[in-house]
């Protein structure tokens, strides 16, 4: 292979990095967070979801009304609930282990219900399977359970 291919081949590398680099780095947050369109109203959308959740065996640890809480700061948003869901079996998995307990702060799993301005209510929340991958072992393992849960209580809500 003459020198002029080899240069030609290395550039060509090099940009094809920079170029999955840049595109993986704007795609991340789609990637990151997931949102469904919710066919309720917000208010349906909460009890749907409370009840899907409680029907999953998952505990409700915390509610927090974001409107709520901005009103009394002096701002107007519109409708957002921010759930902290809880599996005992699955917290416990992950917390019983040492060197797994870097992941407390990521629990418990957080879902948001919203209304954007169109009206439309949402229903959101980190995508834990792709989070957990990079953690290997018992992290993947619990945490990809728990999100296919997740997803399954999500899924009979905006079905």
């Amino acid at each position: 292979m003459d020198q002029k291919a080899i240069i030609s081949a290395i550039i060509g590398v090099v940009a094809g990095v920079i170029i999955m680099g840049i595109v993986g780095f704007y795609s991340m947050p789609g990637m990151m967070m997931l949102e469904d369109r919710s066919p309720y109203d917000f208010e349906t959308t909460i009890e749907v979801f409370e009840e899907k959740v409680d029907e999953a065996g998952w505990s409700i640890l915390a509610t927090t009304d974001m409107k709520e809480i901005l009103a009394g700061h002096g701002h107007d948003v519109l409708n957002v609930k921010i759930f902290e869901l809880c599996s005992a079996q699955y917290s416990a998995e992950i917390l019983a282990l040492d060197d797994e307990r870097i992941v407390s702060p990521l629990m418990p799993c957080r879902v948001a219900v919203y209304e954007k301005s169109d009206g439309i209510t949402y229903i959101t929340r980190m995508n834990s399977e792709l989070m957990a991958r990079p953690f290997g072992g018992a992290i993947n393992e619990v945490m990809s359970v728990a999100a296919v849960e997740i997803e399954d209580v999500i899924a009979l809500v905006v079905q």
